[in-house]
């Protein structure tokens, strides 16, 4: 599997004021793309059904930005997330049509951030865990099978790091200002089976 994929991340604000009156909101404002690779093991249960699961790596990065709402002063932080995820879905497969054949796919998976964390106050937290589904077709050829796929992973876990890195009382506009961050994740692929 080959492919490409947007980070993103799923922000609800705390509203936190700190000491001398600043209100910190955060955001995405855009979406880097990314570069996905893996590999597919399927189970066939039933003609129509199978377990599958694609053990992957996707690399990709996320800028946040802090925005203080009164005065509009801006910190930006980039953070890259190398993620290998472990998901297991089952594929719902329509009959085969000629040399195409649809299909459905949910499931569940864990994600692991293999990047080196290095000392940006903001950080996100190593393990994920997250549903996904999506949707796909089979073409056949003489010799091989494309098979192009569009899947959205949600994550259900809080990902944000609420202790500063740094004993430091200013980064707690930061660290304080965001109640909960889950992970989101959109992948375009082209598996060759």
């Amino acid at each position: 599997m080959v492919g490409m994929n947007a980070q993103d991340l799923n922000i609800t604000h705390a509203a936190y004021t700190s000491e001398n009156g600043e209100t910190w909101f955060t955001e995405i404002p855009d979406y880097s793309p990314g570069f996905s690779v893996g590999i597919i093991g399927e189970m066939y249960l039933h003609r129509n059904f199978s377990l599958r699961t694609v053990p992957s790596l996707h690399f990709g990065e996320k800028q946040m930005v802090f925005r203080e709402s009164n005065t509009g002063a801006e910190e930006k932080f980039a953070i890259k997330s190398n993620y290998f995820t472990i998901p297991v879905d089952l594929k719902i497969s329509a009959n085969r049509l000629n040399n195409y054949r649809p299909y459905l796919l949910t499931g569940v998976g864990v994600a692991l951030d293999l990047t080196k964390k290095n000392q940006l106050p903001v950080q996100l937290n190593p393990t994920d865990f997250f549903f996904e589904i999506g949707v796909g077709c089979d073409f056949y050829f003489p010799f091989f099978k494309l098979i192009p796929e569009i899947k959205f992973c949600i994550g259900f876990s809080d990902v944000f790091n609420h202790e500063p890195l740094l004993n430091d009382t200013s980064l707690y506009r930061f660290t304080n200002s965001v109640a909960k961050a889950t992970s989101q994740m959109i992948v375009v692929s082209f598996n060759f089976e």
